[in-house]
């Protein structure tokens, strides 16, 4: 309407002229022209105001600024308008006097009008989103202040922040948009190297001239990452350029306005309105330079975020999808870098893009000024800078170098920790905690060594950073007033350089962040384009349509290998399985069995031959792979829940006793890698996954090594047999049980990768071929063969399920290449991790829990069946106490000192500048100023005093920070080696870790420089206000006011952005965990063919960690603004009281005062995000403290009791009415336990799992602390003596082999106790001699991370000769004999039975065989003792053990 009317107005104005027209006076043409385009401009106006409406934009900024110029430019004829008719005393023109007012009134109410924003118009679509971002639907004005996100930052400051109050994502920020617009752009890089590379081949060159002038050979095009992000991010990256070009334009301004300004202040007779008007425009320039900054800012950071999702989400799509081979190149942890480190640094850098081109623009635009001002002597300045680059780059390639080396010590100090955690039982049974501690130290003194180096060339930069701007001036004005006497330094001179200098500074200390950064992006840009170029695995390798009929899967002629480099595993493969079919795939370890299964899946590479399968896959790798999530939806696994198919899964895999032990029965959440699980609990889970999944074909890869004997018949009898669940369906069983290859309808027996024979169970035998005599050699007793005559009544068959829920057999495997990759410890590289904060549990490690701390009874686990605790991020603000306690560490003195230091280096730049501002001042004598040595030698020395002073506080805040990083880690070591084995049972080692890299990384390298800028800034912004309140003391009437301003905005922004911070680290592992599951889980999720969903779950989590990242992005614009505008009022006031009190002040101190305020914006707002940053930070003393008071086990030697030499002499245990609990909370698990081993007796310890077998072994080594009662060791007290004295002379043969990466003599004794010919003579009689003296290296054999290059019955002898060596009087087995086959077996027990002849030795025992010759059996029965005596006795007596020596067929 508005705008409708204004068109009449100016229409009226028209025909008015015309009117006068054929009246016969004659209007001067621009009263044609003027309303003619007014006219046309409203009309046009007033259309786009439709337009957009109809379009639904709410509020329009090309609108706003059109009315907002309109009225400005109506200003001046509003006033002259108003002035003429004062001096005529009439109107002389009245229709066009009304109309213009009219139009005044008009535009003035169309511009308020448009400042609101309208209603969406009425067909717009619905919006669904629960909790949509304010910004899509904010005006044009709330866009340029961030206003829209003020409810946040209040919502922050009443409380603290959660995930549900976040907004949700912009349509074009969410992954599934970014991810597929780099995907297509790299598909289309991909092609076109593709067909580059065709070219090249058919030798299709373009013409023979290129050739000449190309060098000869066209090399083959790569397809490029960067072209790719180039075009995706292009066109943002551009508006953000337009922004900072305006931007920069604008920050020469205000030296300009200064200038002015002085000039004003020199001239008296200058009008005052003049005055008023150059502050104004001071205050006008400095809010535009905010607003763009700001828009600059949020564009480019907006930017960075989708670049990091967008690379994240390439890398996670490739992973699923590239072959072994290139597996094996890399490790988890290094594809997860990829993710979390190399994705980061885009984001990184992004910031600093725009500076390649803006930087040397500033650059020149500040000499050309410069030049103006003081001619040629600018030069000295400039030279000096460009002097100074490469001293700062020579700096800051020294300091990279440092930190490559301190990354490398970091990442071995936090390997080592990795291994003591996952291995820590070990340590502790064996006593050997203060060998690694030592270990970890030395590491420790490596690191702080570099440290401290580095912290000193940093501050000899700072140094140098300080001085420059002062250097540059001084050499300037000195060169200046020396070249010519005439050279007169006032005012305008000194202090417009002064602000000029200021503004070179910024982009000269840029560039070399600049470079730094590029170069690290660029390292990141190869190693993403290269795995992103990497082989993917041939969908054509395995025929999925044909196959020839009555078959389900066909190998013709198939030779596979692992990668093409190595040889081929599998060689001239002929198989057929029928439909419908049991197969049984058998043969001795490293053969290629699940090789064979790989292959048939396509996983492996094939080199030649056919593959046909026909149907739907399931698959049970052979280690088991659990997701971090509840136990139905590992079994569910993203099929929809069918009730009743899902009960009879759980059923036939023998999973319903488990759900009544498990804390919240199938909605229990199971740790990362199913740590809170038996390994047969895991394989079983696996099982039923492939249950389930009702496929046509199942590959199961030895699902039945896992779980206990009895176990493993029920789940042959109910799924996989004959009459089992699957019985319709083709399966594909490599299996080492021997019991069930009668009941199979074909066998393929593999040996060294090819079929050595094949057929049904009675033909091979009849073929008396390797496979006969081995059948023979081992299989039991006849009545065995037939599995029907044992079956027992159901009853029992129950009680013998739970037995396995609990089975301690952990599933350790043959090493065959594929699950020796996958096997690889999660995190290689677990330092260079970027998780913040950890979400639930970052279990980092393969640990398993004893017996009983698997059954987290209800007791003590939540209701919902949390296994874990989540690691809270913490709310609120932080306690004074952490920054005490850093403080402590630092040192009282150090920090006083440095406060002290600080404050001496401002006092002498105010010093300086008054000086300066003096000096301006002196009279002009002849032209010339006179004692212009003195005024420079003063000038100088105090600079130089103000470096020096910096250099002192900055080389103290270095010895300060190396000295806490020292303390904390110490203290932290300290305690975690002494805390008790349920701390590390409960805590997820990731935990743990996180403390000891990325929390020390904090401390170490991030807190000291942080605190070191806030305090530079804090008395910077100080000084500033000191020095404006002595020149104009008016001034200090509008500090109250604008520091409450100040402080309040403060409040708001850092209760709100750190909470936003932590969402952001809290949010951020699950990405890289998730990742990191889904990598090792590959071959799984692509067998099922969930790619899709997978991809999906990535980036619904990526999404999750981007609300907070964006909001965090938005509240640091909305931040700036006001902050910025804080200190555009410090200007605006400043230049204004200078204008009112001009007749007092002289144009020295004017200059001083308004170039002081120029900068304080500046530094108000770093002084903020400082403050923040430093909160944020300091978090990791308060982590790491936290970590340092947990309690600790009973002390390593109790000085006044010590055993006497030689005990225990006889070896003589006691029990008397023991009883033990495994934490406090928890019902009992050994209850008043009393019986007597003689010295030298040999018992054996049997029993369901979960009767407390191996709590009894624990429980001896004080493992777990007595409830009550006492163990007594030759008459000895073990609670009276140190838990060294005590380990130390007991051995243990644990039942998980664990090694520690490092040679082979460190692992069989890290204290070098022993001589050569001792260890020889060990491994000689563990039969390891043969192969150890066969490598190179012999006793220095370098064992890979947890023995990873040893196979598991190895391991298992290493530990025998642990064993030996010690050769103590008391002798604990923890047989872990599912890891090892029969023959090596009976090495070992044909060992121990000759080596501890007159030892006592306490055995548990799976095996029943083993311990048929012992002197007693202890029968353990729910934690009490059910039957003790000799075995023949006991079978006699026809109890408990009679019936598992029948299970075994010993009876």
């Amino acid at each position: 309407a508005l705008g409708v009317l204004l068109w009449c107005v100016s229409w009226a104005d028209l025909f008015y002229s015309f009117h006068d027209l054929v009246h016969g006076w004659a209007p001067a043409p621009i009263f044609f022209v003027t309303p003619l385009v007014v006219g046309i401009t409203m009309l046009l106006a007033t259309l786009l105001i439709q337009h957009e409406r109809l379009r639904g934009v709410q509020s329009s900024g090309v609108l706003i600024i059109f009315w907002f110029l309109c009225v400005l430019c109506a200003i001046v004829p509003f006033r002259s308008k108003i002035l003429l008719a004062m001096a005529e005393g009439r109107v002389s023109d009245p229709f066009r006097f009304t109309t213009f007012y009219i139009y005044f009134a008009l535009v003035l109410s169309a511009l308020i009008l448009s400042c609101f924003r309208e209603k969406p118009p009425f067909f717009s679509p619905k919006n669904v989103d629960p909790n949509p971002c304010p910004e899509a639907s904010a005006g044009f004005l709330s866009r340029l202040s961030f206003w829209w996100f003020t409810n946040m930052a209040i919502l922050g400051y009443r409380r603290p922040l959660e995930e549900k109050d976040l907004w949700s994502l912009n349509e074009e920020d969410t992954s599934q948009m970014v991810v597929q617009r780099l995907l297509e752009a790299w598909k289309k890089q991909q092609r076109q190297a593709a067909r580059h590379k065709t070219e090249v081949a058919f030798g299709n060159k373009v013409s023979g001239e290129d050739d000449v002038l190309l060098g000869g050979q066209a090399r083959p095009q790569e397809p490029s990452f960067l072209k790719a992000m180039v075009v995706t991010f292009g066109p943002t990256l551009l508006i953000s350029s337009c922004f900072n070009l305006i931007q920069d334009l604008l920050s020469f301004v205000n030296p300009q306005l200064l200038s002015i300004l002085i000039k004003f202040i020199s001239n008296p007779s200058a009008p005052t309105w003049w005055g008023f008007m150059v502050a104004g425009l001071m205050f006008v320039c400095s809010v535009m330079q905010t607003v763009i900054l700001n828009q600059y800012y949020y564009y480019i950071f907006v930017m960075g975020l989708r670049l990091r999702t967008a690379i994240i989400g390439v890398i996670y799509k490739k992973a699923l999808v590239i072959t072994n081979s290139v597996k094996r190149e890399s490790t988890v942890g290094e594809i997860v870098n990829l993710m979390s480190v190399d994705a980061q640094r885009f984001m990184d850098l992004a910031p600093y893009l725009n500076l390649l081109w803006a930087a040397p623009l500033q650059i020149s635009l500040a000499i050309y000024f410069l030049w103006q001002n003081l001619g040629p002597s600018v030069l000295a300045g400039v030279a000096l800078l460009v002097l100074l680059i490469p001293l700062n780059g020579a700096v800051a390639m020294k300091l990279r170098a440092f930190q490559v080396e301190q990354m490398k010590l970091k990442d071995s100090r936090i390997k080592l920790m990795s291994e003591i955690l996952s291995g820590i039982k070990v340590l502790k049974l064996y006593a050997w905690e203060p060998s690694f501690s030592e270990q970890v130290e030395s590491i420790r003194q490596g690191e702080l060594r570099l440290l401290r180096k580095a912290t000193y060339l940093h501050a000899i930069s700072s140094f140098i950073w300080i001085c420059t701007p002062f250097l540059v001036t001084l050499i300037t004005l000195g060169v200046y007033v020396s070249v010519d006497r005439k050279n007169v330094l006032d005012a305008e001179k000194a202090f417009v350089s002064l602000t000029l200098f200021n503004i070179l500074k910024v982009p000269l200390n840029m560039l070399s962040q600049l470079i730094s950064n590029i170069a690290q992006t660029s390292v990141s840009l190869k190693r993403i384009q290269h795995f992103l170029s990497q082989d993917e695995l041939d969908n054509e390798c395995v025929e999925r349509k044909t196959i020839p009929p009555g078959y389900a899967i066909t190998v013709d002629n198939g030779t596979f290998t692992w990668a093409q480099d190595l040889p081929p595993i599998l060689h001239s493969l002929d198989i057929q399985v029928t439909k419908g079919a049991l197969v049984a795939v058998v043969g001795p370890v490293g053969c290629g069995k699940s090789s064979l299964v790989s292959a048939l899946l396509g996983e492996m590479e094939k080199l030649e031959g056919k593959v046909y399968v026909k149907g739907s896959v399931a698959y049970v790798p052979q280690q088991a792979w659990i997701q971090n999530a509840t136990l139905q939806e590992n079994v569910l696994f993203g099929q929809a829940l069918d009730p009743k198919r899902y009960q009879q899964t759980l059923e036939a895999c023998a999973l319903v006793a488990d759900l009544e032990v498990l804390p919240g029965g199938d909605q229990t959440e199971i740790g990362e890698k199913g740590i809170n699980l038996s390994g047969g609990q895991r394989q079983r889970i696996s099982l039923a996954r492939a249950v389930y999944s009702d496929a046509d074909i199942f590959l199961l890869d030895d699902p039945l090594s896992a779980v206990d004997s009895h176990v493993a018949k029920h789940i042959f009898d109910q799924v996989i047999g004959p009459e089992g669940v699957l019985a319709r369906k083709t399966r594909v069983l490599v299996t080492h049980g021997i019991s069930f290859l009668p009941q199979m309808d074909f066998i393929i027996v593999l040996a060294d990768g090819q079929v050595s024979e094949a057929g049904s169970y009675p033909a091979l035998l009849q073929h008396n071929g390797p496979f006969a005599e081995f059948i023979r050699n081992y299989a039991p007793d006849e009545d065995e063969r037939h599995p029907e005559a044992t079956l027992e009544d159901a009853g029992d068959e129950e009680v013998l399920l739970i037995e396995d829920t609990l089975s301690n057999h952990t599933d350790l495997t043959d090493n065959e290449p594929i699950t020796y990759e996958v096997q690889k410890q999660f995190m290689r590289q677990m330092s260079t991790m970027s998780s913040e904060g950890e979400g639930p549990g970052w279990s980092v490690s393969r640990r398993r829990l004893g017996p009983a701390e698997k059954v987290t009874p209800p007791t003590e686990t939540k209701a919902n069946g949390t296994l874990i605790q989540e690691e809270k991020a913490e709310m609120g603000t932080i306690k004074m106490s952490v920054f005490w306690d850093y403080t402590k560490a630092m040192g009282l003195c150090t920090m006083l000192f440095i406060c002290l230091l600080n404050m001496g280096q401002s006092a002498a730049s105010i010093g300086a500048n008054i000086w300066l501002s003096a000096w301006t001042n002196e009279a002009v004598v002849d032209g010339q100023q006179n004692n212009t040595t003195l005024r420079l030698g003063v000038y100088a020395s105090l600079g130089m005093l103000q470096g020096l002073l910096v250099m002192l506080s900055a080389f103290l805040m270095a010895v300060g920070g190396v000295q806490a990083a020292r303390s904390l880690h110490q203290a932290l070591l300290h305690n975690k080696m002494r805390s008790p084995q349920s701390f590390f049972d409960t805590t997820p080692s990731g935990r743990i870790l996180n403390r000891f890299s990325k929390d020390i990384y904090v401390i170490d390298e991030v807190l000291a420089p942080t605190i070191q800028v806030l305090l530079g800034v804090f008395f910077n912004s100080v000084s500033t206000l000191v020095v404006i309140v002595t020149s104009t003391p008016v001034f200090a009437v509008v500090i109250l006011p604008l520091a409450a301003l100040y402080i309040y905005v403060q409040r708001f922004y850092v209760a709100t952005s750190r909470q936003l911070k932590r969402l952001e680290s809290v949010s951020r592992s699950p990405i890289y965990s998730h990742f990191s599951e889904t990598v090792t889980g590959a071959s799984v999720i692509r067998a099922y063919g969930r790619t899709q969903d997978f991809v999906a779950i990535s980036h619904a989590k990526v999404d999750i960690n981007q609300k907070s990242c964006y909001a965090y992005i938005i509240s640091n614009r909305w931040l700036g603004i006001r902050v910025e505008f804080v200190g555009t009022c410090v200007v605006l006031f400043a230049a204004f009281f200078a204008v009112t009190g001009r007749s007092s002040l002289s144009p020295g101190l004017v200059g001083l005062s308004v170039s002081y305020a120029l900068q304080v914006t500046f530094a108000l707002n770093w002084m903020v995000r400082m403050m923040s940053d430093l909160e944020s930070n300091i978090v990791a003393v308060e982590r790491v403290k936290e970590y340092t008071k947990t309690e600790t086990e009973a002390p390593w030697v109790v000085e006044g009791s010590r055993p006497p030499e030689g005990w225990p002499l006889h070896g003589k245990v006691e029990f008397r009415n023991y009883s033990v609990r495994y934490r406090p909370g928890l019902d009992l698990v050994l209850k008043n336990l009393s019986l007597c081993v003689h010295g030298g007796e040999k018992v054996g310890i049997v029993g369901r799992t979960g009767a407390g077998k191996s709590s009894m072994t624990l429980c001896l080594f004080r493992i777990l602390e007595a409830a009550e009662g006492e163990i007594l060791i030759d008459s000895l007290n073990v609670a009276d003596i140190g838990l060294h004295d005590l380990r130390s002379q007991l051995t243990i043969i644990p039942q998980d082999p664990i090694l520690f990466s490092g040679t082979l003599r460190m692992n069989l004794d890290p204290y070098g106790n022993y001589s050569e010919e001792d260890m020889w003579q060990a491994l000689e009689l563990s039969h390891l001699r043969t192969f150890v003296s066969s490598q190179p290296a012999g006793l220095d054999f370098q064992c890979s991370e947890g023995g990873e290059n040893l196979s598991v019955g190895q391991r298992q002898l290493v530990c025998l000769a642990r064993a030996l060596l010690r050769k103590s009087r008391i002798l604990v087995l923890d047989e872990a004999t599912a890891a090892i086959d029969l023959e090596t077996d009976d090495l070992i027990q044909a060992t121990i039975r000759t080596q501890f002849e007159t030892c006592t030795v306490l055995t548990i025992a799976h095996r029943l065989n083993t311990i048929m010759d012992y002197t007693r059996v202890l029968v353990l029965d729910k934690g009490t003792i059910a039957e003790f005596d000799s075995p023949t006795n006991l079978i006699a007596a026809r109890g408990i053990f009679y019936g598992m020596a029948k299970d075994a067929g010993l009876a």
